[in-house]
């Protein structure tokens, strides 16, 4: 028996659009078990404090367009043994920490907790 010309859309398609959709699915699942893995793995370290200095700042925007955009923001602090780390924080601290800020970061794994500044008294 001779397959018509259609049949082979109503056997292809169904497959491609079930791997499609396996695919995205699977990469939600990935993101969520990545975000649960970074998540646990931060709850596990220590909280810390340690003298950092602000050495920059920068925002990641993602979306925008027909989508509404988001903006991430972070800043890299740099430890008094010259070692330095990136950390994601939320706007308003992002608008408060300034380039050349000096003073005391807590930190737990990659999780900003705050930075206070250093008051210096004028000579």
């Amino acid at each position: 028996m001779v397959e018509a010309p259609g049949d082979f859309m109503f056997t292809a398609v169904p497959i491609f659009i079930g791997i499609i959709f396996i695919i995205v699915v699977g990469f939600f699942i990935f993101a969520i078990i990545n975000g649960i893995s970074t998540w646990s793995k931060n709850n596990n370290q220590p909280r810390l404090n340690a003298n950092a200095k602000v050495v920059t700042k920068r925002t990641s925007i993602h979306g925008g367009g027909e989508t509404n955009a988001h903006n991430s923001y972070y800043v890299t602090f740099e430890f008094e043994s010259g070692d330095r780390q990136e950390l994601h924080v939320n706007g308003s601290e992002y608008g408060q920490l300034v380039e050349g800020d000096e003073g005391e970061l807590q930190f737990q794994g990659t999780r900003y907790l705050g930075f206070t500044r250093y008051r210096y008294k004028e000579k």
